[in-house]
């Protein structure tokens, strides 16, 4: 039915901003930006958390997941390593950069996509699809020259995030079309959390063990940890909205709830988080906003 969509819509673009504004407030606004070690302790710990409550509802039923095969996870694994680098550094990005800033930059990351996939399958070019990359690139390499809050480590940080987001789409386009793996979402997302988990353990070795977290000063571990796991829930939530929002709908109309979300997101952060903006940065975000629009309707046009 028509009103359970709606329902399902609204349900991921709440648990989609709340996740980002939760993470932004982790990040920001309780100052966790710690370095690198510190933050792979974090991220460890969301991970696992992420991949226990993975499994734990796919044993109980509660989620669709199949037995997953040795050559599935092997293919899946070029994926897994971007969702690590994803998270990593958009998260860096993210505690530096003001969210309409984050998705500006984040949006360009249509621009990877479409040139690897240009590149590899060859597909005749749309020029309305043409245009909204354009402005999305252009938007993005304005936006720094035009912040007044200006950060370099940031801006890099977002840059390596829009890469694996981009490579990460073109990869799981590539392996749809060729059909070299039958993985559903959740299937997916198991590898991901997995893998992250065991990854960042081998990082963390030389320097400690798996509880390393808890190294943290005493006045603040608890704080810490708290947002960890309430971050690791949030996105376990978000995933669980996706899976179920993309069940009922086309994945062009799923592109139009993320975009609503990112939107919503964008047009809330004000009244909750302090920014400086100001009108040459403002028009970077709403000409990225519009080129996404435009983005997203000529992929239904297709």
């Amino acid at each position: 039915m028509q009103w359970k969509r709606h329902v399902a819509g609204l349900a991921f673009i709440s648990v989609f901003v709340v996740s980002y504004f939760t993470n932004k407030f982790v990040l920001s606004v309780l100052k966790f930006t710690y370095p690198t070690l510190f933050q792979g302790h974090a991220f460890r710990w969301q991970t696992f958390i992420g991949a226990v409550l993975l499994l734990l509802f796919g044993k109980l039923g509660w989620v669709e997941m199949s037995r997953i095969t040795r050559s599935a996870a092997l293919s899946w694994l070029p994926a897994s390593l971007l969702f690590v680098g994803n998270i990593y550094a958009g998260s860096r990005a993210l505690s530096r950069i003001d969210i309409p800033f984050f998705f500006t930059l984040q949006n360009s990351s249509h621009v990877v996509s479409y040139v690897i996939l240009k590149v590899v399958q060859r597909e005749k070019t749309q020029w309305l699809k043409l245009i909204s990359i354009c402005l999305m690139m252009l938007s993005a390499v304005n936006l720094p020259l035009n912040d007044p809050q200006f950060d370099y480590g940031g801006y890099l940080w977002a840059v390596g995030h829009l890469f694996c987001v981009g490579k990460s789409g073109a990869y799981r386009v590539f392996q749809v079309h060729y059909k070299s793996s039958n993985l559903s979402d959740i299937e997916q997302q198991c590898i991901n959390y997995v893998f992250s988990v065991l990854l960042l353990a081998v990082a963390a070795h030389p320097t400690g063990d798996l509880m390393g977290a808890l190294e943290f000063p005493s006045l603040q571990s608890h704080t810490f940890h708290c947002g960890c796991c309430a971050s690791a829930l949030l996105g376990f939530l978000l995933l669980l909205a996706t899976v179920r929002l993309k069940s009922g709908l086309s994945l062009e109309h799923f592109r139009v709830w993320m975009f609503l979300s990112k939107v919503t997101a964008v047009c809330l952060s004000p009244f909750l988080f302090f920014m400086d903006i100001n009108a040459p940065s403002l028009i970077c975000v709403v000409i990225s906003h519009v080129g996404e629009a435009l983005f997203v309707y000529s992929e239904r046009e297709l």
